[in-house]
């Protein structure tokens, strides 16, 4: 090594061990696949944004098919606005079997 710290190629010599981090932080707070979520209350699976409950949605699979069809069975329709969440039925749904549940970590 030449007095002058730089190697023979005229560039500093890089160790694995130092350098810029690239997230400049703690490793736990970058957020990857396995790692999304955590720490964080999900919606239950009934609730309008659960994995059951969002299908009955205006933009879900089964809510979906009341939209296409139109009428009554709309959203806005006599039938379709008990299923919503502030609807009779979806609303009792939402009430009894909706909300968040705790995370554990």
């Amino acid at each position: 090594m030449n007095p002058s710290g730089m190697g023979s190629s005229g560039k500093v010599p890089q160790n694995s061990h130092t350098g810029a981090k690239a997230t400049g932080g703690k490793v736990g707070s970058v957020t990857t696949g396995a790692t999304a979520g955590l720490g964080e209350d999900r919606p239950k699976a009934f609730d309008s944004e659960g994995a059951i409950g969002k299908q009955f949605t205006e933009d879900g699979a089964i809510g979906s098919i009341g939209q296409n069809i139109g009428g009554p069975l709309h959203s806005e329709g006599v039938i379709g606005k008990q299923f919503t969440d502030k609807g009779a039925i979806g609303g009792t749904v939402q009430d009894v079997l909706g909300g968040t549940k705790k995370r554990s970590n």
